[in-house]
């Protein structure tokens, strides 16, 4: 199976005036959820699985992909990294399965996946980490396919 870790790209900061939840893209995270979703599209296959955070900048995000996708509320800003691996049904499914979320989350599923452990590791805005299990259930089988910024995507 073919785990994609996808942050959302830069996006306002919060406030008393604006909820988490509807914090939009800055102009720069356009630009880089383009360039993203770019190298991203030239990579993933067709039948990907794509599941996103109900937030605004994660849905304006995953658009710049130009595939469709559905939300899963439990890949909501604070989710577990236990919650992210069962909503990609990690590591039995069959397909590949590209989730688009948020920090510290998606730094503590890759570290989860690397380490066994949860561990505070950070990811990048509009960075994507591809991981590949070949053979469920076996840890060996694991390996980091590929980590991939915005900064390197050339389009």
């Amino acid at each position: 199976m073919d785990l994609i870790l996808w942050r959302h790209a830069e996006a306002e900061t919060g406030g008393p005036d604006l909820p988490d939840m509807e914090r939009a893209l800055t102009g720069k995270g356009q630009k880089q959820a383009r360039r993203m979703g770019h190298w991203l599209n030239s990579q993933l296959p067709e039948n990907c699985r794509i599941l996103v955070s109900p937030a605004v900048r994660t849905l304006q995000t995953v658009e710049a992909l130009g595939r469709k996708f559905k939300t899963h509320p439990d890949l909501a800003p604070d989710a577990d990294p236990e919650d992210v691996l069962r909503a990609a049904n990690w590591p039995a499914g069959k397909e590949a399965v590209l989730i688009v979320g948020h920090q510290p989350t998606l730094g503590q599923t890759a570290a989860l996946l690397m380490t066994g452990e949860v561990q505070e590791w950070e990811m990048r805005k509009a960075a994507a980490w591809w991981f590949v299990q070949r053979e469920p259930g076996d840890p060996a089988s694991l390996y980091l396919k590929a980590v991939m910024s915005s900064d390197l995507v050339v389009k």
